[in-house]
């Protein structure tokens, strides 16, 4: 029985292996299901949003109207450094200008500051600087008419409230720096030099800043050839003598090169600059050359002594860098207000390219007794010396200053004559 069964077995086995070895389909066990690869040309799903790229912002444009060359080595370089200056120290800014701005300027025939202003504005700026009293009333209009646009008035004085020409302009900051100091320095310089007791003054033309310059130079020249030098006060001379304008405009302005020499051709030993260009520096350059000891002192710009440097005795200067980076930040912050500043120079360094709104190079011409002799002056100053104490009187006698007073700054900034002991003009004929 066995035998049987086995033999039953081993026949189904055979016919099992038969059958499949002809083909006869069989049913597969299910395979588990694949992740699908993506397409080689698609990028695999991010796990989480990537951060979005920011757009690049547009700068900030300001714009400048120059009166002068960008490049005149005087009071317009100096406006256009501060500008670089901007550019450099504050991010995503750029600057754009007009140069030699001014009423009847050759360049623009028929253009008012204001309407170049305009000029700037369509080009991207969204502050214009005005940087000359030349300009000073296209400024306020200017500002008036575009009260979106950021406005600034340099040496203007529209928006001091307590001064006499206060005008609303929310858009516009006036600012000037402290150069009554620097000059006063100069003028201390020139009294330490001369060997005539005859200081010349090269004047550009006459309003309240250039009155209170010039008599600024004639305090420090003043005090430092009775109190340091000793000198016996009625043997200064100190005289001005205006050519018209900023800067020679020919047939306009009387020629600076022969008010300088007419100095030098004189007596004056020593020529004080007030203009924007360099004629006192070359004159006096070429009066050393035939022979003579001339010196001047240069005026704007603080490397003007490149010009002749033998015959140099310093150089006041304006730096507009702090202010205009400051004005500049408000308006990009939103900040920006109303305001009129005369900012002073820092004590602590004169010199100092970011923290001093005006600033004294000496000259190679100033001897090493001068020189220290000045630092001594410099060093009064900055401890509290104020030369606008009275008893000062202005050039007709009338008292102004009134003994152990001192002078208001609406006094000085609104001088309305030279000071007793100078000679020139006081108001243009």
């Amino acid at each position: 029985m066995r035998k049987i069964i086995l033999q039953i077995v081993i026949l189904t086995v055979a016919l099992a292996m038969l059958l499949s070895a002809c083909g006869t389909p069989t049913t597969p066990t299910a395979a588990p299901a694949v992740t699908q690869a993506p397409a080689a040309t698609q990028a695999p799903a991010p796990t989480q949003a990537p951060t979005a790229v920011p757009t690049p912002q547009a700068p900030f444009i300001f714009g400048m109207l120059l009166v002068g060359a960008h490049n005149d080595n005087g009071w317009s370089q100096a406006t256009y450094d501060g500008g670089q200056y901007v550019v450099q120290n504050v991010p995503n800014t750029k600057m754009i200008y007009l140069e030699n701005v001014y009423s009847g300027s050759p360049a623009y025939p028929g253009q008012t500051a204001s309407q170049l202003a305009s000029q700037l504005v369509s080009e991207g700026a969204k502050l214009v600087i005005f940087n000359s009293d030349d300009m000073k009333d296209e400024a306020l209009k200017f500002a008036q008419a575009n009260p979106s646009v950021y406005v600034i008035g340099e040496s203007d004085d529209w928006t001091w409230k307590d001064g006499q020409e206060y005008q609303n302009s929310p858009n516009q900051i006036d600012y000037m720096g402290r150069m009554e100091y620097m000059k006063e320095i100069g003028g201390c310089a020139a009294a330490l030099t001369t060997q005539t007791g005859k200081i010349g003054y090269l004047g550009p033309l006459i309003n309240d800043e250039t009155r209170r310059l010039s008599s600024s130079a004639y305090l420090g020249a003043k005090y430092c050839w009775t109190n340091v030098l000793k000198n016996d006060p009625s043997k200064l001379s100190f005289k001005v003598t205006w050519i018209g304008f900023w800067f020679n405009i020919p047939g306009v302005t009387s020629d600076p090169t022969q008010v300088a020499d007419d100095f030098f051709n004189s007596g004056y030993d020593v020529v004080m600059s007030g203009i924007d260009t360099t004629e006192a520096l070359v004159e006096a350059k070429k009066m050393q050359a035939a022979g003579k000891q001339d010196w001047a002192v240069a005026y704007d710009y603080k490397t003007n002594c490149d010009a002749a440097p033998s015959i140099c005795l310093g150089v006041p200067y304006f730096n507009w860098g702090p202010a205009t980076e400051a004005a500049v930040k408000s308006a990009i912050a939103g900040t920006w207000k109303e305001d009129f500043q005369w900012n002073g120079p820092d004590w602590k360094d004169i010199n100092n390219v970011d923290s001093s709104n005006v600033g004294f190079t000496k000259g190679p011409g100033l001897s090493a007794t001068a020189s220290t002799q000045l630092d001594g002056f410099i060093s009064q100053l900055a401890g509290g010396l104020n030369l606008w104490t009275g008893p000062i009187n202005l050039q007709d006698g009338t008292s102004y200053i009134a003994s152990g007073a001192t002078a208001t700054d609406l006094q000085i900034w609104y001088l309305p004559q030279l000071l007793q002991g100078m000679e020139g003009l006081s108001v243009s004929k």
